[in-house]
């Protein structure tokens, strides 16, 4: 099953009058403006779509930063965003897909397969020399029905002990894993046992996938091997869904821990620092790890 879709495909998809939904979804720590940024300049006809109401729900204590929605809001969301059964979907942010995965591992995990990230995002569209459009765009009432439940997903009290037979991976960035840097978490570090695998390393300079036969070998490099089980988590559950796609297209299922450290740290659990070597078997509870990170900082 397909993950990406470049640019040239999409627009001609878009110019030959070829059914498609484009969902921009712009959000980050960092830059929360996302409908802002849409307002200014998106993608020809591309619906804005708000990542922390209408990809999470509340959050709150011992529940982490961004809960999954719940089913019937998730799906009453997406018919607002226009998407009827039979669409080809395509979404996209600013970022290299970090944000924008989210909505595709919601989607995939509500049963509707013919969804897609836009490879290197709003950057891939400009570099096309392709118009942007100013604006709202408000798009008709769709029909489309999700069943969650078509994704792995890993629950918070089966995360301690997977790392002893399966490869546990933390997208986020190196500084945040390793604990010299929290900036919006309760406490720093990561889940014992976890190994550190920052989003970025997923992307090449220009904010693309990396072909699958170079994820395939990082994650190899991670010990990730066909018949092993894997797990992906991050802050709060949105840039692990990221990590998802690039296994995905290399070849590897992965399962989400859709809490993340946002939830485990919320809940006082276990928490390592330092580094652990790439292929590192799991460390004991609350074991710091020395070996130099070599990974870039997603």
């Amino acid at each position: 099953m397909k993950t990406l879709m470049d640019v040239p495909t999409l627009r001609d998809r878009m110019t030959s009058g070829a059914r498609t939904v484009v969902l921009d979804v712009r959000w980050s720590l960092e830059d929360q403006d996302g409908h802002k940024h849409y307002l200014e300049g998106h993608i020809p006809g591309a619906v804005f779509v708000d990542l922390e109401t209408g990809l999470a729900a509340p959050g709150g204590h011992g529940l982490g930063r961004h809960p999954l929605p719940a089913a019937a809001a998730f799906e009453e969301s997406a018919r607002e965003w226009g998407i009827n059964r039979d669409d080809t979907v395509v979404v996209y942010d600013d970022a290299g897909g970090q944000s924008a995965a989210r909505l595709w591992w919601l989607l995939r995990d509500g049963g509707f397969e013919r969804v897609f990230l836009l490879d290197g995002g709003l950057a891939a569209w400009r570099q096309e020399g392709l118009g942007l459009e100013r604006g709202e765009e408000l798009p008709c009432l769709g029909n489309v029905q999700l069943q969650p439940g078509n994704m792995p997903v890993l629950l918070l009290d089966d995360v301690a002990a997977f790392a002893a037979d399966g490869v546990l991976l933390d997208a986020r960035a190196g500084e945040r894993y390793r604990g010299e840097k929290e900036p919006i978490d309760p406490r720093a570090g990561h889940i014992p046992g976890a190994l550190s695998a920052p989003t970025a390393g997923n992307l090449d300079a220009g904010g693309r996938f990396l072909p699958a036969d170079r994820l395939a070998a990082r994650f190899r490099s991670l010990g990730v091997q066909t018949g092993k089980p894997v797990a992906v988590y991050c802050g709060s559950g949105v840039s692990a869904a990221h990590e998802i796609a690039a296994l995905a297209e290399a070849g590897f299922a992965a399962a989400l821990f859709p809490g993340s450290w946002s939830q485990w740290s919320q809940l006082g659990r276990p928490a390592a620092t330092g580094s652990e070597p790439h292929g590192a078997p799991a460390g004991e509870p609350g074991e710091a790890r020395s070996h130099a990170d070599s990974e870039l900082a997603g």
